[in-house]
């Protein structure tokens, strides 16, 4: 099933400029990267996306569900950018808690809360209180709490913020892992976060798509003499001078 924006406008305010004008987007299969400066409306893209906040105008699918229907916020799976550890929670019990909160049973929930953490590179701390981890640590936590009811889609708002490098390669590898299940959409202001390991780049400016495509179409609009380790920055700077 496809993730489908259709003519989304939104507003924080009935009176405010629209954060999201008229935007029409389909979520491509495999793994997106969605970049864009703070503000641009990647946040605000994931919400309306998770079903946590309902356009202004327009609407959202998955297949034929709505994004209102309790069955698309079962296949859906939102992260958002900031996780807050749940101070009496170990690791565990934090991710099998959204399990739980997204109707899976508690002895399910329990049971496919280990194989998350696992898939995260988290089974050593599963016993450890959430509010003791890292940061980096907590946003795996995060990642883990997406995947733990066996979404169909998963959408990551910075989810590589506060990460090393280790965590940060860890973080990729577990997500080339998830594409033969799962189709993923994840925002970043870092313009060379994961963008050359990507399938699809989107790119959002002021509320619009400015681009959307393959990875490798994305890298053709860096200049031919661009750094090769520098080229989806140029890529970027060279989209946002030609949109103005």
């Amino acid at each position: 099933m496809t993730l489908h924006l259709r003519a989304c406008t939104y507003a924080y305010r009935p009176w405010a400029r629209p954060v999201l004008s008229n935007l029409d987007y389909q979520l491509p299969p495999g793994v997106t990267v969605l970049l864009g400066p703070n503000g641009a409306g990647k946040s605000t893209l994931l919400r309306l996306a998770a079903g946590v906040t309902r356009p202004r105008t327009g609407n959202v699918h998955l297949g034929d569900l709505p994004s209102r229907a309790r069955a698309y916020r079962g296949a859906v799976a939102w992260m958002p950018q900031h996780i807050t550890a749940m101070t009496a929670l170990t690791a565990r019990e934090q991710v099998a808690y959204t399990g739980w909160l997204k109707g899976m049973n508690r002895t399910d929930a329990w049971t496919a809360s280990a194989t998350a953490l696992a898939r995260v590179d988290l089974a050593d701390q599963a016993d450890t209180r959430a509010r003791r981890l890292s940061g980096g640590q907590l946003r795996r936590v995060g990642v883990a709490a997406a995947l733990v009811h066996q979404a169909r889609v998963l959408l990551l708002d910075e989810p590589t913020a506060g990460m090393d490098p280790r965590q940060r390669r860890i973080f990729r590898d577990v997500l080339a892992a998830l594409t033969d299940e799962v189709t993923v959409l994840l925002s970043t202001h870092d313009v060379a976060d994961l963008a050359e390991e990507s399938d699809h780049v989107t790119v959002l400016q002021a509320g619009r798509i400015r681009y959307t495509g393959t990875t490798d179409g994305f890298l053709a609009h860096a200049p031919t003499d661009a750094t090769p380790g520098r080229r989806a920055e140029a890529a970027y700077t060279a989209l946002s001078e030609t949109s103005g």
